[in-house]
């Protein structure tokens, strides 16, 4: 009892010192895991109200039960899995994982209880996306409501229409937790298992190979890929052994077509034109040039080459300098886990900003990492007011169904105004000048020696 009064008291006295400082508890980001606990609460608050109040929408939640009943029924070929939306799309992971849920809500009948498992998942996800923003200490924290209470599109995700895409992002959100700890294994053991249940966590995978050349070089961050290998090849195994062409075909097909009536952000284009190849081909020339541009002069900070990236650590002359922001060092590790999380976060916007189709629910892909994407960078007290606005018109436009000319046109120009700030606001600073010395102290000085 004593223990918790102390407990109580300690959170009753900081309560008063943050209302005392409430301007500060806004704005600096040491008030951020008092302001995440406040929104945490307010959270689960808002997802019971909206589970109980605002209709359940049959999308997915159907069609995913019917895929791994399947599977429990003793199908073991891909192909044959299948729901009312069509076949099965995803890695095995999605499988033993919603195989899980189906089991949990009686073979997927309980849809209210679905809705409470996934509201628990919301607040997991939250609590990992703010144990980030706290390690990198960039975000203030009143930019935390705008990802939390006010976002319709991403509540509807999670709890009305219980899509597998919340899943992978929690578990990927996880896994960077463990960077930022120094447990690389076991975040790419992770990361692996969230590709398993979605392959859009493959957009960060170019910043994570990028982060374990630079921790480990080419030979170290081997190991590091044959986990990542190790565990698709652990968790399709019983796919791979009756049709491992089938799996592997429908699992990653990286050619499938999109339809043209869900695309949130190619509105604006004719139907011919979204589902040209050679518009997809461009669309992946784009993505690839700007992940090398951002790899050569926004992510490597050496003087070296970035092939030095493929040496040992201990053998390049000019070892990375950790990520800063207009020069100023972070305490603690707060440089490495920025240059972490600004790596794997950029990696995954590129990615977004380059892809053939946005769906409604591929919402939650990148939208707890906006809030880092605009603030990592240095920001006036005028500043703070549009990018403010640039989060209001990006949800806005997600909340457009179905969307229009007007809002894909709206994303995209929303997205370039983002990749501007970040090629911009990360720029290294101008190397000093110092101006030549004359040759008499020169002379003075060999004298002097």
């Amino acid at each position: 009892r004593s223990g918790a009064a102390m407990a109580a008291g300690r959170g009753a006295a900081a309560l008063r010192r943050a209302w005392r400082e409430r301007r500060a508890a806004l704005l600096e980001p040491r008030y951020t895991p008092l302001v995440a606990a406040c929104l945490c609460l307010a959270e689960g608050g808002v997802n019971l109200w909206v589970i109980r109040r605002v209709p359940y929408t049959e999308i997915d939640w159907k069609a995913y039960m019917e895929e791994v009943e399947g599977f429990a029924n003793g199908t073991l070929d891909y192909t044959q899995l299948k729901g009312d939306t069509g076949p099965l799309v995803y890695p095995a992971g999605f499988v033993y994982i919603f195989l899980g849920l189906y089991y949990a809500t009686g073979r997927g009948a309980d849809i209210r209880l679905a809705q409470y498992i996934f509201a628990g998942l919301y607040l997991l996800n939250l609590l990992l996306v703010f144990r980030i923003y706290y390690r990198t200490n960039k975000v203030p924290p009143y930019v935390f409501f705008f990802m939390c209470c006010a976002s319709y599109r991403i509540h509807s995700i999670f709890v009305l229409r219980l899509f597998n895409d919340p899943v992978a992002m929690a578990i990927l959100f996880l896994a960077i937790n463990l960077f930022l700890e120094e447990h690389w294994s076991w975040g790419c053991l992770l990361f692996s298992l969230a590709v398993s249940v979605k392959m859009n966590i493959l957009l960060f995978a170019p910043g994570l190979l990028f982060l374990l050349l630079q921790r480990f070089g080419l030979l170290g961050c081997i190991p590091k890929l044959c986990i990542c290998a190790l565990l698709q090849v652990v968790l399709g195994l019983p796919f791979l052994l009756v049709n491992p062409v089938g799996y592997l075909t429908r699992s990653f097909d990286l050619g499938r077509q999109f339809q043209f009536k869900w695309t949130v952000n190619w509105r604006f284009l004719p139907e011919e034109v979204f589902q040209n190849r050679a518009f997809h081909a461009t669309l992946l020339l784009a993505h690839l040039a700007g992940l090398m541009l951002f790899a050569l002069h926004r992510w490597h900070r050496s003087k070296e080459s970035i092939l030095a990236l493929l040496k040992d650590p201990a053998e390049r002359k000019h070892p990375s300098p950790p990520l800063t922001v207009n020069n100023i060092l972070w305490q603690g590790g707060q440089q490495e886990c920025a240059q972490i999380v600004f790596v794997l976060f950029s990696s995954n916007f590129l990615g977004v900003c380059c892809s053939r189709s946005l769906h409604y629910q591929f919402y939650v892909w990148y939208f707890h990492t906006l809030p880092y994407l605009l603030w990592c960078t240095p920001t006036s007290k005028l500043a703070h007011m549009p990018k403010v606005l640039l989060l209001g018109v990006i949800e806005l436009c997600w909340n457009t169904y179905p969307s229009t000319v007007c809002s894909s046109l709206s994303l995209h120009i929303c997205h370039g105004l983002v990749l501007l700030q970040l090629w911009y606001g990360t720029a290294p600073p101008p190397a000093p000048h110092t101006p030549p010395t004359s040759r008499r102290p020169a002379a003075i000085s060999k004298k002097a020696q």
